[in-house]
């Protein structure tokens, strides 16, 4: 009985308990960091399509942001605005970037801030 007894090895109760919590933690902490970063992308797919397109290499800059405006509004996409985007016409080319921060509250005064540096390029 003793020599089954030491064999019989694994995690107690409160090792149980703590690993929970660390693994509640790490999903709580990933479903708060997800949409940051699906709209990242999001807002980067829609710089490379205005940048590509053919009618927006001979538009304005208030024509360019007009066009950010409404694909981002079909999006939801609040992080940036179209003040906020860098454009530039270069080579014949048109670029489109921005830099942006987004705050996501953790617990209590714990938040993290994710830098984002979207372009078309």
């Amino acid at each position: 009985m003793r020599a089954t007894a030491y064999r019989q090895r694994g995690i107690s109760f409160p090792g149980m308990i703590m690993v929970a919590a660390a693994l509640i933690f790490v999903a709580i902490t990933g479903m708060k960091l997800v949409p940051a970063y699906i709209h990242n992308a999001q807002i980067a797919q829609i710089f490379k399509t205005v940048a590509n397109d053919p009618a927006m290499q001979t538009a304005t800059i208030k024509e360019i942001k007009e066009s950010y405006s409404r694909r981002a509004n079909i999006e939801y996409i609040t992080d940036i605005t179209a003040e906020d985007i860098e454009i530039s016409k270069e080579d014949g080319g048109l670029t489109l970037s921005a830099d942006y921060s987004v705050k996501i509250p953790l617990v209590g005064n714990i938040t993290l801030v994710l830098e984002f540096n979207p372009s078309s390029s």
